[in-house]
């Protein structure tokens, strides 16, 4: 056994973790339209993506997600179990952030391959009075997650910044061009998804075009993205603040 603490065995996990896997991605937010005089060149200042079909638009924009180093992504998630919120750092490398599903909220740290969840008390579902006791160890510690067990590739896909940004920016069905608005001061152009995978996406008028938000169709939430290609730092956790269960996790995980 790796780590300086032990248990014997992972209390349940509660339905809110079930529920925030389940729901995993999903997006939706309101946006400032942006008002020009008549006769007022629209892209004077622009990187001219405006002019441009809302296919090439998105193209762009995809192609800008992918050869960026980092981005910083945040938003809440609406699905039939609820609304969860995600504010999570990712890079090639790995990432780090939260999740948050009603008053529970859990960290997950990935540096490479190796994943760590970290959890109040709340989070987890003891059914037992040694359930409880476990419990307790695990409270502001950081679990490491095993590679061959179910819930890693569960987790990891909060943390995988190709794998969100797929789930995310992904738009099937005929695309329109839409309004130009602003977000966070940066004038946009609006990408919109009539059918299929739904949803609308702004574009940065500004630099690099830039994904910088996402609203789900059906009122499903919205994810809003920046710092792209800024770095950051990412450190495993210390020993003394890990626990480690080898191989594979319990059963109750799953």
């Amino acid at each position: 056994m790796r780590g300086s603490a032990q248990v014997a065995l992972l209390p349940p996990v509660s339905r809110a973790r079930r529920a925030v896997v389940a729901a995993a991605l999903s997006a939706g937010l309101a946006a400032g339209l942006v008002s020009c005089s008549e006769g007022e060149d629209p892209d004077k200042g622009t990187n001219g993506l405006g002019k441009l079909p809302a296919a090439e638009i998105e193209n762009r924009a995809r192609a800008a997600a992918d050869t960026a180093e980092s981005v910083s992504l945040s938003g809440t998630l609406v699905s039939k179990g609820g609304t969860y919120k995600l504010n999570m750092r990712l890079k090639d490398g790995g990432g780090t952030g939260s999740v948050t599903a009603g008053e529970n909220t859990f960290e997950l740290l990935r540096v490479a391959d190796d994943l760590y969840l970290k959890a109040d008390a709340g989070f987890w579902a003891p059914s037992s009075e040694s359930d409880a006791e476990a419990v307790e160890k695990l409270e502001g510690k950081y679990v490491k997650v095993p590679e061959g067990d179910p819930a890693y590739d569960q987790f990891r896909g909060f943390t995988d910044k190709d794998a969100l940004l797929d789930g995310f920016l992904g738009m099937t069905g005929e695309l329109s061009k839409g309004d130009r608005t602003k977000i966070g001061g940066v004038r946009t152009i609006q990408v919109s998804a009539g059918e299929g995978a739904g949803g609308v996406l702004d574009v940065s008028l500004e630099g690099e075009p830039y994904p910088l938000q996402f609203a789900r169709a059906g009122g499903g939430g919205v994810l809003t993205l920046g710092q792209w290609g800024v770095d950051f730092p990412l450190e495993a956790p210390p020993k003394s603040a890990t626990v480690d269960y080898g191989k594979s996790l319990p059963k109750s995980i799953d």
